[in-house]
């Protein structure tokens, strides 16, 4: 178990959107926790602000498949997987793996790409109708943490039953400045922890995966520190 960077934060990407010194509004995250268009598709203070395949993941996942030798002969989970646009990269490097997503909300179902479509499943992130270690590798890329600390823990000891191998990143903080700048930029961020005592949890969950700590700082979030002290 350990942290593991991918390298999709490597690149500094250009987060200046415009946020009030308060951090995004209300209305913003009343918008966001809709899940719907307005999340996905719309103002980017109310989410991706437009969430459109573009094959990033392209350059990414290969160091995925290597860390975690996966093959054709795979099965792989994207927890959280929203769109699919993982899942359709994965299906470009291995075709003949077996990749599955689970979502728990309708509209990036509906909108997801048409070839892995049908493999995306609408359920709870704590309920994953798969047997014990179905899959050879789990992800959750910005998912999990949208959840109370209770489910948490659940989809945690869930993503342990179904794996051999997992990874999924958590929102995280390393100082109290960086917790207000992660908070004030947060839609959906609910548990967020720091990292001592995120090892904490994984220690007594004995999760023995992997994870990320998506925190300010890898955000490239630091550019609004001015405007909160």
């Amino acid at each position: 178990m350990g942290e593991f960077d991918f390298g999709y934060f490597k690149k500094k990407i250009n987060r200046k959107i415009k946020i009030k010194k308060t951090g995004r509004s209300l209305q913003n995250k009343y918008a966001a926790w809709k899940l719907g268009k307005d999340y996905y598709d719309g103002n980017r203070n109310d989410g991706y602000g437009g969430f459109k395949y573009d094959g990033r993941w392209l350059k990414i996942l290969p160091k995925i498949i290597k860390k975690y030798n996966l093959s054709n002969n795979s099965k792989i989970l994207d927890l959280g997987c929203k769109k699919g646009f993982i899942m359709k990269d994965l299906k470009l490097l291995l075709p003949k793996a077996k990749v599955w997503g689970i979502e728990d909300h309708t509209y990036p179902i509906i909108k997801a790409e048409k070839e892995i479509k049908s493999k995306i499943i609408q359920s709870k992130y704590y309920n994953i109708p798969f047997k014990k270690n179905y899959f050879d590798l789990v992800l959750g890329f910005s998912s999990i943490y949208k959840y109370n600390f209770e489910d948490v823990i659940k989809i945690i000891k869930e993503i342990k039953r179904v794996s051999k191998k997992s990874f999924f990143t958590v929102g995280s903080y390393s100082s109290k400045k960086e917790k207000e700048i992660f908070d004030n930029w947060t839609l959906l961020g609910t548990t967020i922890l720091s990292k001592k005592d995120w090892k904490k949890l994984f220690k007594i969950l004995n999760y023995n995966g992997d994870y990320y700590f998506t925190t300010a700082k890898s955000l490239n979030l630091y550019w609004h520190l001015i405007n909160l002290l």
